[in-house]
């Protein structure tokens, strides 16, 4: 063996060791041992499907409340943690330390005691025995340690800070005092109720995430995650810049369906990084460029490394209305990642790989795009209204007959492919790397797409929930794992029934397997982070870090967002995505929206929740903890630290765009029509690429240091054209709080008023917050303010609230008794905050103009 080849197999190694031990586990123990984790992982995968399936409900057994099924759950992932994660370096990776078995079954006896004990401890609720805390203690401190070994001691720390925090509260100093809680309400809080660790975070792994990880394995063990990095070579790979392009569409498929940042790095990285190298990226802008791609795969919808799941438990929305709200962003931020991709092949004159395609003029290639965009349309929409049309025909017997139609289309889709080669694995280390045609590579691998189809018509169409949906979808791919080797094989005439399904039956195992292991993490990542949830809960650490960002920013908002950001970036060091969103949306989400009432900005719940889960992500980019950036320098080989930075530095944008959604929540697609949606889409698309342009410093040729700023200053105008708007003319007149009556009942119906409103907070403290008031139904002021539920004294110019209907939308909205409207915003007519977008394009012209004019010849036909 060649010393190149002693180090390409040991840095694979290096690789292996590194994904496994973020996310799945680097023990694999022989014998006996090694086939128990194997069989507890697979029994794991095969309780969350059960639970999930409609079965335990026809049957009759084997049903488990909510508060069981969290319990059984966290047994299995404390009882793998143990097997999986070796307790230190130089832990043995091939067998299982006596110690470790007795802590795995200690742990998840512990785990389990919610279920084994559950009618007794409902029998005695917040009166636990000496025995129940016993076993709360031994699981606090098992589960602190199972973390510690799957995620490191990053949230280890932290939890374990906020235990003492909860127990010594009287020792505080200053404002962080509280009255304290004893060791028994500790437990009692953490352990036996489901407000700490069996809250809503381990209950959302349990319901929603498992199955989401566990259909992601399954589709890249069948060859999904090969087939997506080869249709995006085989499209992108012979442009300028080609390979990392390839990269950024790659990394976004492949996030599509993975929970890890780490793993996607890796994965993608492995094959793209090389490639990137080739044709001209330094080692460091290889690696930056896939870390970039590879972290935004969690703000990509549906999975958002589980984030979308906790979103809806978290601020009230259907799992639909949370895909739709994240999506334009993270759609926005590829495709300005493909550009500034694309700036730095043109910066630095790169070609791309050869095509294996046959030259086709520009005009066949637009036809047949537009073509395929047209065809998929009728059938999607054929399919739909077709549906529609045969539900109230075929009953009760819809299901079986939409399951015989995707069976047929399945094997159609079958046959189609084996009129091409199978698609292989490339060795990235090759000297010469052929692109695979772009025709033969979609078509092979169509089957991949209809798994992802079923969970997108389950969600959206049948509005069924994600578990359940998740569940059909991997069952569907469970059938395309048994079924597609012996069909394929059967087409091509060479079949062996007997061993494909062997092969199938072995791939479906493996899935089970990787996809429990993969959970390990994300399971010890929820319960651990309840525990924070809890301590916030229980001791009111909440407010007081809405304290210390208040006297920090002074009441500056854009001071608020600032050291929310970066409060939000240090807890995210070192964290899985999952936790760090939980960490972060606990403790920080209220602060956003509570300072921003008081302070005047009023930002719906989902706006705050994606703002904190942008900043918690991006903490896998940033130095000096980036673990994305440690993995991608390993794979290219460059310095991890300036990997680092340069991947933060192409990450600006997505930096950039939760400042951006909080203050024009139409980036959101909140209160926005379709064609309105269309609009917004296409400027900030626009708008994001000239920030990108400006950032860089090159755009047709490279940016004089004006030119950067006027961009800059055409993207904010793009992105925010109320900012501009609202200095020409005021969206609001402000209303004597004696006339409120007859401004509410004048007000469109489709309309809001601003109110400022003082009372007392919680404590009796004088607080004084905005809020915004919806028009509710009624002719007139006195029947909206009936409707709403809200009584008003008005005398001497002020307005008392004098009586609040219980349940009533006024009470959601925060009246109380006794709180005086101070201020009253009524919205004007003015012109469309959209008539800025023209004088920010006629600048962005002359810019154009500008550097056309002296843009080199040689570089005349490279320009995009």
């Amino acid at each position: 063996m060649t010393e190149d080849n002693k180090r390409s197999t040991q840095s694979e190694v290096d690789l292996e060791d590194m994904v496994a031990s973020s996310d799945s586990g680097s023990r694999n123990p022989l014998g006996a041992p090694g086939k128990l984790l194997v069989g507890v992982a697979a029994a794991w995968s095969l309780f969350q499907l059960w639970i999930a399936s409609p079965l335990p409900f026809m049957a009759g057994v084997g049903v488990f409340n909510a508060t069981e099924a969290r319990s059984i759950h966290l047994a299995f992932a404390l009882f793998l943690a143990f097997m999986a994660y070796p307790a230190t370096k130089r832990s043995p990776r091939d067998r299982i330390p006596l110690q470790d078995w007795v802590l795995a079954i200690l742990a998840a006896s512990a785990g389990a005691y919610m279920f084994v004990f559950y009618e007794q401890l409902a029998d005695r609720p917040g009166a636990p025995i000496l025995q129940d805390v016993i076993v709360g203690v031994t699981g606090l401190i098992l589960l602190l340690e199972a973390t510690r070994r799957a995620l490191g001691p990053p949230l280890m720390i932290i939890a374990s800070l906020f235990i003492f925090y909860s127990l010594a509260g009287p020792w505080m100093p200053g404002i962080l005092a509280h009255r304290g809680v004893s060791l028994y309400g500790l437990v009692n809080h953490q352990w036996l109720t489901t407000q700490g660790v069996f809250g809503i975070a381990l209950g959302v792994s349990t319901s929603f995430v498992f199955l989401f990880v566990l259909f992601g394995a399954l589709l890249d063990k069948a060859g999904a995650g090969n087939y997506f990095i080869k249709v995006a070579f085989s499209l992108l790979g012979h442009y300028k810049g080609g390979p990392a392009k390839a990269a950024v569409v790659a990394s976004g498929m492949t996030g599509l369906i993975s929970g890890s940042s780490i793993a996607n790095t890796v994965t993608t990285g492995t094959f793209t990084i090389p490639m990137m190298k080739r044709v001209g990226f330094s080692s460091e802008k290889a690696g930056a460029v896939e870390v970039s791609s590879s972290v935004n795969g969690q703000i990509m919808p549906p999975v958002m490394g589980a984030a979308a799941f906790l979103m809806v438990e978290y601020v009230g929305i259907s799992y639909v209305e949370v895909i739709k709200h994240a999506f334009l962003p993270a759609l926005i931020s590829y495709i300005a990642l493909i550009y500034i991709v694309h700036l730095e092949a043109l910066k630095a004159n790169m070609e791309g790989l050869e095509s294996s395609n046959p030259p086709k003029p520009l005009v066949r290639k637009v036809i047949g795009f537009l073509g395929g965009l047209l065809l998929m349309m009728v059938v999607a929409l054929g399919v739909y209204y077709g549906l529609g049309w045969l539900k109230p025909v075929l009953g009760d017997a819809t299901p079986w007959v939409v399951a015989v139609a995707l069976s047929v289309v399945y094997v159609a889709l079958l046959k189609l492919g084996a009129n091409y080669p199978e698609l292989e694995l490339d060795d990235p280390n090759e000297p010469i790397y052929k692109l695979p045609q772009t025709r033969p590579t979609v078509l092979v691998g169509l089957q991949y797409i209809l798994p992802v189809i079923v969970l997108i018509w389950c969600l959206m169409v049948e509005r069924l929930s994600p578990g359940l949906s998740a569940f059909w979808a991997t069952v569907f791919m469970i059938f395309i794992m048994l079924t597609q080797r012996p069909i394929m094989h059967a087409f091509r005439g060479r079949g062996d029934l007997g061993k494909d399904l062997r092969e199938g039956c072995l791939d479906l195992w493996t899935g089970l397997v990787t996809g429990a292991r993969n959970m390990i993490g994300i399971g010890i990542a929820t319960a651990t982070a309840g525990i924070i949830v809890g301590a916030v809960s229980q001791t009111g650490v909440g407010l007081v870090l809405a304290d210390v960002v208040e006297i920090l920013s002074m009441g500056n908002l854009m001071l608020i967002l600032f050291f929310t950001a970066i409060l939000s970036l240090i807890l995210g060091m070192g964290l899985p995505t999952t936790a760090n969103y939980i960490v972060v949306s606990a403790l920080l989400a209220p602060v956003i929206v509570q300072l921003g009432e008081q302070n005047g900005l009023l930002v719906p719940l989902i706006a705050v929740h994606l703002f904190v889960f942008y900043f918690g992500i991006m903490a896998d980019v940033t130095p000096p903890v980036g673990l994305a950036s440690f993995a991608a320098a390993a794979v290219s080989g460059g310095d991890p630290i300036r990997t680092g930075f340069q991947a933060f530095y192409y990450s600006l944008r997505t930096a950039a765009l939760p400042f951006l959604f909080i203050f024009n929540t139409d980036l959101l697609l909140i209160d926005v029509a379709p064609l309105q949606g269309v609009l917004i889409f296409v400027v900030a698309t626009i708008a994001m690429l000239i920030f990108a342009a400006a950032t860089q410093g090159y755009m047709i040729t490279r940016n004089r240091w004006y030119e950067s700023i006027l961009l800059l200053l055409v993207a904010f105008t793009l992105f925010r054209p109320g900012f501009w708007m609202d200095i020409i003319h005021d969206p609001y007149r402000s209303v004597p709080p004696s006339e409120f009556v007859e401004a509410y009942g004048n007000v469109d119906e489709d309309s809001t008023l601003r109110l400022q409103v003082k009372g007392e907070d919680a404590f009796g403290d004088p607080l004084t917050t905005y809020m915004t008031l919806p028009v509710a139904e009624g002719e007139t002021g006195e029947d909206r303010l009936l409707n709403l539920g809200l009584e008003l004294i008005v005398e001497d110019g002020r307005a008392i609230v004098d009586m609040v209907t219980y349940g009533s939308q006024a009470a959601d909205l925060g009246f109380d008794f006794d709180q005086e409207i101070v201020e009253i915003q009524a919205p004007v007519d003015r012109w469309p905050k959209e008539l800025m977008w023209i004088p920010a394009l006629l600048l962005f012209a002359l810019i154009v103009l500008a550097q056309r004019r002296r843009r080199p010849p040689e570089t005349t036909e490279a320009t995009a």
